[in-house]
């Protein structure tokens, strides 16, 4: 299996699937067939559905991608440029959520209660942003973060770089595995392991912390993980196929799409930035969830009198 098309063993068990829904697929596909460079929105979600973990899922991508391919120093992907989020929805982290409203993905009881609250408490003006105090986004909603992107591209590592306080992801592709169970802990951004499969990079996080997918969103929780699988789709533009997997949060793996843009101008430089140094930005949670700030001044008379008039 080269590294444009869903095995045929993944597309036999996607064909059981699907026609136990009452989807038709077409048969599965011979050798010379089973290229597919473009998966439907429908084939990907089913995909989440055959596997019960993103480890099992992880797996099966790189079993039908021969154990993947080691890049070659001189024929390396060009991810070079400055990027953006695409996004067609605000900060949606799934474009078919729609402002204010349930997202997509099938939550369980327990977090689908929980966001119903959310949504109501945002109707009221009452919201709480978990990175309000100035900590990573983390992943997977570093997805969504709407800042510039620069993704480094080497044989043994690949850099996923968000400007937002000079937040990076390490991709580790030289064959490594994750850290043993007994050596795991939870951090913003997880333990993340890759291949490529010719030009597509396939990535699996565990090890996360919880958190939110992004403001009026649900939460996902310590056990969330993810499988992605990231390409080139046109000379300016980098997408991303995306299945989380969260039992305590999710009933079922959440399917996403994400896209981001390179801009043209080449002088953009990516440049660290902390909301810390804005003292406007040093805020605390209310008894009742909303947002306060600690200590905000407008002007220099303000700042030197402590806030005083």
């Amino acid at each position: 299996m080269n590294g444009r098309g869903i095995g045929a063993v993944t597309l036999a068990a996607l064909t059981v699937l699907l026609s136990a829904c009452g989807t038709s697929v077409a048969p599965t596909p011979g050798p010379a067939e089973s290229k597919i460079p473009d998966h439907t929105k429908e084939r990907n979600i089913a995909l989440g559905l055959a596997h019960k973990t993103a480890a099992e899922l992880y797996d099966a991508l790189k079993q039908e991608a021969g154990g993947g391919t080691r890049l070659n120093p001189s024929g390396l992907p060009d991810w070079t440029g400055v990027y953006t989020r695409a996004s067609v929805n605000g900060f949606a982290f799934d474009a078919d959520q729609a402002p204010g409203g349930l997202p997509p993905a099938k939550l369980t009881p327990e977090y689908h209660d929980k966001m119903l609250k959310r949504i109501e408490a945002v109707k009221q003006a009452v919201e709480w942003d978990p990175i309000s105090t100035c900590a990573p986004p983390g992943h997977p909603r570093w997805l969504t973060e709407p800042f510039l992107r620069e993704f480094i591209v080497t044989p043994d590592q690949t850099w996923l770089v968000n400007e937002m306080v000079n937040d990076i992801r390490r991709i580790y592709t030289d064959g490594r595995g994750h850290p043993p169970e007994e050596d795991r802990y939870p951090l913003y951004n997880g333990d993340s392991i890759g291949f490529w499969d010719g030009d597509k990079l396939v990535i699996h996080t565990n090890q996360l912390q919880a958190g939110i997918y992004q403001r009026s969103h649900p939460d996902y929780t310590d056990q969330v993980e993810t499988v992605e699988i990231w390409q080139k789709a046109g000379d300016n533009l980098l997408t991303a196929d995306v299945w989380v997997y969260d039992p305590p949060a999710l009933a079922e793996p959440w399917y996403v799409k994400q896209s981001y843009s390179r801009l043209s101008d080449p002088n953009l430089r990516i440049r660290y930035w902390h909301c810390g140094e804005n003292q406007n930005n040093s805020v605390f949670q209310t008894q009742t969830g909303s947002t306060q700030f600690q200590d905000f001044t407008f002007t220099g008379t303000d700042d030197r009198q402590g806030g005083k008039p």
